[in-house]
């Protein structure tokens, strides 16, 4: 019987874009579209400048856009460059299964077909199929926080594998050379969890492009003849050996070509980490519903299942703690996706009265319902002795609350992107398939951020 990696594999050398559902491949246009924005976004940010720095002196041909720059790199580095300024502001998607996969696996995708000189259509399944390859395999290995709590691992070192697959595509790697390329990636992608405590998100940034650097790294080792474990997802010592859940598996093949990962595939509106969402949204529909001053609060509750609160309750990193954020939200009136309101804000009375006046704890309703979701529950109490509750189960541009339009990512980056042409680029994103050359897409993000 063909082994797991050869079935995972032969799915990914056979993977075809018109195959996929319409609705499948409309998802995927717009986290392309979205993470590219991210990419570029992220330039400001300091690991995505950084990263940009870093493989500014490293040579090699130019094949592929450093995203807010007017530079080229090879296809590698400007996937580490892009990766990690993808991530560098926390804008970038999210997934129902955790981590973020879009950081990698787009900026993978896209400096790929960029080398490539791929079409439209050939980077919309690439991307599709780097979620299925990946998420399935966070999937198989217990989910976000097992790999969490129990493997002491980011999950999203497992979206290099979707990296992998999604370049060897592009590439056009045979089944055999693939898994090679799903081996040889394994050595270039690790994720200690104890990354996380860094205090100026430059590590957890820069992991996300590593892994997009490892994927194409990879499927270039592939074809040039390296090989690996020609079975590296089941055999013994293996990744599911390694890291798997019980029937990882099946896990892993379950649905495969019938159920798409990239359909839970999150969108952010502001940057910050994805648990503060929920707690800023329900905040700030509290105030506005019921006309609460800022000086009338006395005291602001949030309730969240504890796997958020461990990664947001009282962080270090600003927009990674939902005290410092719910507090910033309340103060400004709101989060726009360019404010940037530390450390400034940090000296306003507004602000330093309502951050002492947040308490955070976990909402046993919530966990019992859905421990590993990002819902929350916020109460306002006034200093007359009302109380207000709101409960938001998921963020806007969550999978599960609905679509998210092409206007929405229009209003989303409209005024957030300088030297961009934002409009020519959502026109090419809406009309991908169409694309002949992915350069054309990359053209139009040419611009470069200040």
């Amino acid at each position: 019987m063909s082994s797991l990696t050869a079935k995972m594999a032969a799915y990914t050398a056979a993977s075809d874009g018109d195959r996929l559902p319409e609705g499948v491949r409309e998802r995927t246009k717009k986290v392309i579209f979205d993470e590219i924005a991210c990419g570029y976004f992220g330039r400001r940010s300091l690991p995505g400048r950084l990263a940009a720095d870093y493989i500014a002196p490293l040579g090699g041909p130019a094949e592929a856009s450093v995203l807010g720059t007017d530079r080229r790199a090879p296809a590698g580095y400007a996937a580490l460059a892009n990766g990690t300024a993808g991530h560098g502001e926390e804008v970038d998607g999210a997934h129902v299964v955790g981590g973020h996969p879009g950081a990698s696996i787009v900026h993978a995708a896209v400096a790929m077909a960029e080398r490539q000189s791929a079409t439209g259509m050939e980077l919309v399944n690439a991307v599709a199929l780097g979620y299925e390859v990946g998420v399935r395999i966070v999937r198989a290995c217990g989910g976000k926080f097992v790999v969490r709590d129990e493997k002491h691992l980011t999950s999203d070192m497992f979206y290099a594998l979707g990296c992998t697959a999604a370049a060897g595509r592009l590439l056009g790697l045979d089944a055999r050379r693939q898994r090679h390329a799903f081996a040889l990636a394994t050595f270039q992608a690790n994720g200690l969890y104890a990354l996380y405590a860094e205090k100026d998100h430059i590590s957890k940034s820069f992991c996300n492009g590593q892994y997009a650097f490892a994927g194409i790294s990879a499927a270039l080792m592939a074809a040039a003849g390296l090989e690996g474990n020609e079975d590296i997802f089941g055999a013994e010592h293996g990744l599911l050996d390694a890291w798997g859940a019980e029937r990882g598996a099946e896990v892993m093949l379950r649905g495969l070509g019938e159920e798409f990962a990239i359909e839970g595939a999150n969108f952010k509106f502001f940057n910050a980490g994805y648990p503060i969402h929920t707690p800023v949204e329900a905040a700030m529909t509290v105030v506005s519903e019921h006309a609460v001053a800022a000086d009338a609060i006395a005291s602001i509750e949030i309730g969240m299942p504890r796997n958020a609160m461990r990664v947001v309750d009282d962080r270090d990193m600003h927009n990674i703690c939902v005290q410092d954020m719910v507090a910033a939200a309340l103060t400004r009136g709101g989060l726009a996706l360019s404010d940037r309101p530390f450390p400034a804000i940090l000296d306003e009375p507004t602000y330093r009265d309502l951050r002492s006046r947040i308490v955070v704890g976990v909402d046993d309703e919530i966990e019992r319902e859905n421990p590993d979701g990002r819902g929350a529950r916020v109460t306002v109490t006034t200093r007359g002795g009302a109380r207000f509750s709101r409960r938001i189960d998921h963020p806007r541009g969550h999978s599960r609350r609905g679509d998210v339009s092409w206007d929405d990512l229009e209003e989303k980056w409209r005024d957030a992107l300088p030297g961009c042409d934002v409009a020519a680029a959502l026109s090419r994103g809406k009309d991908l398939e169409s694309v002949g050359d992915v350069k054309e897409l990359t053209a139009a993000f040419s611009g470069t951020m200040s």
